[in-house]
């Protein structure tokens, strides 16, 4: 069995990016345009489909949603031409906003709540056989965690800039403090409860999840809570 064992992001990290620069945003506005979205059952997507569903929008009959799009080529068919709104991650949108291809209108972080985004899983027989990998790697995030916590994003972003080859130093910084300010990065590898069971409705809404798993089935938060005791 696989167990979930900590987090390390707690909301989506996409962007709504439109074609058409708007003073005035609204969800409704994506009625009867071309969407670019991700590929189906994938976290983008059903999220993606979440939101747009709370904000009144049925992704599969008042949008033409287009998912026949490799994840990789997703934002230069955006660029070449293809489709009035596109979700996409960072750096992307931000490079996409200032060479003038599209507009960031929302976050679907922050549209969808808190979700247990990103997780670190392991066997159950690893964890039986190894909780002393399993303790210093989650220490490990922790301290990680704390770090970008408290840090500001200039040096977080001089921190990772090597990770990021073709995008500029203040790229960097500027996606580091929207995600900061969205809270899209956790401050404790504890996955909650609250957004284990929200993003089981997300699963279900997309049609992904054949039933619900409670919360102690499948994740474990005791390593996590006893290195934050330390």
């Amino acid at each position: 069995m696989i167990v979930c064992l900590g987090q390390l992001t707690k909301t989506d990290g996409t962007f709504l990016v439109s074609r058409d620069r708007t003073d005035n945003f609204q969800w409704e506005d994506l009625k009867g345009k071309t969407f670019l979205g991700q590929r189906k059952g994938g976290m983008p997507q059903m999220v993606g489909e979440y939101v747009l569903k709370e904000n009144g929008v049925d992704p599969h009959r008042d949008v033409e949603m287009v998912q026949n799009i490799d994840f990789g080529n997703i934002p230069s068919a955006f660029a070449s031409g293809t489709g009035d709104y596109v979700q996409l991650f960072e750096p992307q949108a931000t490079l996409f906003e200032q060479e003038g291809i599209g507009h960031i209108v929302d976050s679907f972080g922050t549209q969808s709540g808190d979700v247990p985004y990103t997780v670190y899983m392991a066997k159950q027989s690893y964890l039986d056989d190894h909780e002393d990998v399993i303790k210093r790697f989650t220490r490990a995030i922790y301290r990680a965690q704390q770090w970008v916590e408290q840090t500001d994003p200039a040096t977080i972003a001089k921190t990772i800039e090597a990770y990021f080859d073709d995008t500029p130093l203040e790229v960097i910084e500027q996606v580091v403090e929207r995600y900061q300010d969205q809270g899209s990065y956790a401050s404790s590898p504890v996955l909650e409860e609250e957004g284990w069971y929200h993003l089981q409705k997300m699963m279900a809404e997309a049609g992904e999840l054949p039933e619900e798993i409670t919360y102690n089935t499948l994740v474990n938060r005791d390593i996590a809570e006893q290195i934050m005791e330390e």
